[in-house]
């Protein structure tokens, strides 16, 4: 499992790229939380917006992801806690004044950039 990054993805790179070719500028992995392993992905510190890109195995995605046949059950636990982590964690940083983005590996760049976009605008 130690071949599977955390950071980096090329997911999140192409994402990033998106938003800083439109003159956005943003922090990377910046810890929200004392507690926990809270990092966004990418991070708008003044207009307190976080942007989690999370893959659709890692993070049970409705659409795509799978659920492995061989050790199903640790599998399916690991996934279950992903899933209840980010929740955790929406709640907690919406507590605090933070506006969630989540975006799915799967999704349009340009369309998640849009979004990010808006949010930004309103949360200016």
């Amino acid at each position: 499992m130690r071949a599977n990054s955390v950071r980096e993805t090329r997911p999140e790179r192409v994402l990033r790229s998106a938003l800083h070719q439109r003159g956005l500028r943003f922090r990377k992995h910046v810890a929200l939380l004392e507690r926990g392993r809270c990092r966004p992905d990418v991070v708008f510190p003044r207009q307190r917006v976080a942007v989690f890109v999370d893959g659709c195995f890692w993070h049970g995605c409705p659409q795509h992801g799978t659920r492995p046949t061989t050790n199903s059950d640790y599998w399916s636990a690991k996934i279950t806690r992903n899933v209840a982590r980010d929740r955790e964690h929406d709640l907690l940083l919406g507590s605090l004044g933070w506006h969630v983005i989540r975006i799915w590996e799967h999704e349009d760049v340009e369309a998640a950039a849009d979004w990010v976009e808006r949010v930004l605008r309103v949360e200016a």
